[in-house]
């Protein structure tokens, strides 16, 4: 979340008064994230977040987004859930951007998540799985590792300024993902962006999902393999190392709900290599292309290379779990 689009109270008041939700009482940007313009919107009936599409997202993609969500809702699965406006419609114009109205998820992200945390998103990363295996619905992943080496390509002259071996090191990564990435797994819609500031936790329990707009259609082992990436590593920057306490508990809960195939384990190295891989080069590209006069609180890619340097050495699945 980000604020690139900014709103003074009178356009907040003007968009409100297209819901049936009352009148707006108050309004305040949210500048976490990188990716669209957040604001948390207070009116008679409750609390909303508004949010404004900015660049990276494809309006295309706008009605997957707004029925995933109002789908996993109607399964009780915890998410947030798109508002209608007066014409029925999910989805408005702000001149030529597009936003959406959705409810707002009570609880709060935690920065460092606990082994128990790590088995209650392993089990409700698996739950969205086996919900949503049945939808008829369905969005092409367009950062899948066929998107790197062209996201490369538009960083590789400029990204020597974060780390002088970065070009050498994401060249020969890729080499290895492209040559050894798996065709034929199991796939499903999967969030892809379960990271721990999209993961809320309310009187420490899990209370849901948010910030769907990375969803797709991909293997569910690069599901578990973003999640290794995002929750199982501890430390900062350079100082990083693998916690394989949580990722034993995060593959303990996952497999209570969907049983992880034994083809689907043997490629958790090449995965999670790719996984680190796809959020260094996306942050890389947000790092040297930063909006002018947007209120955004951009992402370390340096995390990542110590990640990059763990999956690249490791040999099997029993490096992640011993």
């Amino acid at each position: 979340m980000a604020i690139y689009t900014k709103l003074d109270k009178e356009k907040v008041v003007s968009i409100i008064s297209n819901y049936n939700l009352g009148n707006m009482n108050n309004y305040q940007g949210i500048k976490e994230g990188i990716e669209n313009t957040n604001y948390l919107v207070e009116t008679d009936k409750g609390k909303y977040i508004l949010t404004i599409y900015e660049k990276r997202v494809n309006k295309d993609d706008l009605p997957f987004f707004s029925k995933l969500m109002e789908e996993l809702s109607n399964k009780k699965f915890i998410c947030p859930k798109p508002i209608l406006n007066k014409n029925n419609k999910y989805i408005s114009d702000l001149g030529s951007k597009k936003f959406m109205l959705v409810s707002y998820l009570e609880g709060k992200s935690k920065t460092n998540l606990s082994p128990d945390d790590c088995s209650s998103v392993g089990k409700q990363a698996a739950r969205l799985h086996e919900i949503t295996k049945n939808f008829d619905f369905k969005r092409d992943n367009d950062l899948s590792v066929k998107s790197w080496r062209r996201i490369f390509d538009q960083v590789k002259d400029k990204c020597n300024r974060i780390h002088p071996d970065l070009p050498k090191l994401i060249e020969t990564n890729l080499e290895d993902v492209e040559k050894d990435w798996p065709e034929n797994l199991p796939k499903g819609i999967i969030h892809a962006d379960l990271f721990h500031d999209n993961i809320f936790f309310k009187n420490n329990n899990f209370s849901g999902f948010i910030d769907f707009y990375f969803s797709c259609n991909d293997f569910y082992a690069f599901e578990i393999a973003i999640c290794l990436n995002a929750l199982c590593f501890d430390g900062i920057s350079e100082n990083l190392s693998f916690n394989v306490t949580k990722a034993k508990k995060f593959f303990e809960g996952y497999n209570k709900i969907r049983k992880i195939s034994d083809e689907e384990k043997n490629c958790i190295k090449v995965l999670s290599q790719g996984a680190a891989l796809r959020f260094l080069l996306t942050r890389v590209f947000d790092s040297i292309n930063i909006v002018d006069d947007a209120i955004v609180k951009i992402k370390d890619p340096i995390e990542y290379l110590k990640r990059l340097e763990f999956h690249k050495n490791a040999k099997s699945l029993d490096d992640y779990m011993v």
